[in-house]
Parts: structure tokens; sequence; C-alpha cells
């Protein structure tokens, strides 16, 4: 699993017990499963459709580092679809997994619109390829 992004556990991310609060991380999970999949399909018009059962597995406090990662599972026709681990650097726990994100590509009218990926894309190799 590739992690991308790190957050840092401040005071307004915490619950009544004073850990991390759950809506607070499936908030974090969303938006890097937007922007990872935007880049990834290289449109801004991306949606969630679906995330399927989300395992709390341990918790963060107020000042721990968290990061989330991301990884492909499957390219659909106009959709693409994720895992995800959150993690806390500090403990080096698992907090929370999602088996199965959804996202789904969307043209300018609004309704689901074919990618045409089928793998992986790193942004390097865009950028060598359109110095070639």
């Amino acid at each position: 699993m590739r992690f991308h992004t790190r957050k840092w556990v401040k005071p307004e991310d915490l619950n009544a017990n004073e850990t991390l609060f759950g809506g607070r991380v499936l908030a974090w999970v969303d938006e890097e499963a937007a922007m990872y999949s935007i880049i990834q399909l290289e449109n801004k018009k991306v949606v969630t459709k679906y995330m399927s059962e989300i395992n709390f597995m341990s918790n963060a406090k107020k000042g721990d580092v968290v990061e989330i990662g991301i990884d492909v599972v499957k390219f659909g026709k106009s959709s693409l679809t994720l895992k995800c681990e959150v993690r806390n650097k500090m403990t080096l726990e698992t907090i929370v997994t999602v088996d199965q994100i959804i996202m789904v590509n969307l043209g300018d009218d609004g309704k689901p619109k074919p990618h045409g990926k089928s793998k992986i894309e790193y942004v390097k190799d865009r950028l060598a390829a359109a110095e070639d």
C-alpha cells in the first residue's frame, strides 16, 4: 500500500473520549480517495459512489500523526475501486481499513463517463512522456 498523506491529530479532531473522531477519519479517507482518483483519472469531476464496511481497529490521540494509504483494487469502465488503510505513525497500529471505495468518473453532464484507464499511472511517467 502506498501512503500519500499525513494528518496531525489536533484538538478539533477529537471525540468526547479524547481520541480521534471516526467521522473525521472518514472525511479524510473520502478526501484522499477523491484526490487519488482525480489524479489517476485526470478529471476533477469524480464522486464517491460506495464505501464498503469500515473496520475501526485502534485509535489515535491528540498530537499523533496518522497517514492514509490508498491502493487500486480495480479499474472499471467509468469507475475506480480503491482500498484504504489509515495507520498511526506513532504507535504503528492500523486505525481504520476500508476494503472497497468506488469512485465514479463524471462527464460535463454529471453522468458517469468512461475514463479509458486500465492501470495505475504515475505523474513522473506522464511528465517523461510529455517530454518525448
